[in-house]
């Protein structure tokens, strides 16, 4: 026993500096998905809000803004608020939002800016994210182009996750770019279950008109096609269609 004791000494040892070493997973930059959703007529004042105080106080407290947008079509076009935020970690994450609500300046401009009622109809919607390794960098455009931008969501059949991220690592990614779609950026919910099952990315389009071209051409591409039908030969990856929100940059987003 003690010759066992001995040999195992040292490999302990050296597992116990490695374990030192490694950076703590708490550590890892983490995005945050938010949706708002206003009461009638409330839009406006929302963005007012982000536009001229937020973002601002957003920054004060380690906060990223990586863009804002509002849903191009109806009904959520008049009530609906979409945006990303990074922080350096989860923890990070946690005592930004404490500070954020604890702020003497926050907390009188949410007062003031709804004396005439409360902005928001629910509470905002919040999802954390993981950023893929295939997220490509992105440049953004020019204010004020006529840019539309389009969330979309996809939900795997268990065990499927990995299959899509190698295709869009591997194929489509490529294939949207060779047909005018820009990537923005590809995460994964930080949280089970979409942590197992679900990609999130965003696309930027030249206009309404050039995505519904792009999509078309794309669906019609041979090697997509070939693409699809050899990396499903197991069988499909999505157990639902994909779910799709076109949407425009406020004119206060980073993002263009």
């Amino acid at each position: 026993m003690q010759r066992l004791t001995a040999l195992f000494a040292p490999i302990a040892a050296a597992m116990l500096a490695v374990a030192i070493l490694l950076p703590e997973p708490a550590m890892a930059d983490v995005y945050e998905l938010r949706t708002y959703t206003t009461n009638e007529g409330k839009l406006d004042n929302l963005n007012a809000r982000f536009r001229d105080h937020t973002v601002r106080l957003f920054k004060k407290h380690g906060m990223e803004s990586v863009g804002y947008w509002v849903p191009a079509d109806e009904p959520n076009s008049k009530n609906t608020l979409i945006y990303v935020i990074k922080h350096k970690s989860r923890d990070a994450a946690k005592e930004s939002w404490k500070a954020f609500l604890a702020d003497p300046d926050w907390q009188k401009v949410a007062k003031e800016s709804q004396v005439d009622g409360r902005i928001l109809a629910k509470a905002p919607e919040s999802v954390y994210m993981d950023e893929t390794d295939y997220t490509p960098k992105f440049t953004s455009g020019k204010a004020g182009s006529n840019a539309a931008f389009e969330l979309r969501i996809y939900r795997c059949h268990p065990g499927k996750l990995a299959n899509l991220d190698a295709r869009f690592r591997d194929h489509t990614i490529r294939i949207f770019k060779r047909h005018g779609m820009e990537s923005v950026a590809y995460w994964h919910p930080a949280d089970k279950p979409g942590s197992e099952d679900t990609l999130i990315y965003i696309l930027r389009h030249e206009s309404r008109e050039a995505a519904k071209q792009s999509w078309d051409a794309f669906r019609q591409d041979p090697e997509w096609q070939k693409v699809a039908k050899e990396s499903q030969r197991d069988g499909q990856f999505l157990r639902e269609r994909p779910e799709s929100v076109y949407m425009t940059a406020t004119d206060y987003s980073a993002i263009q």
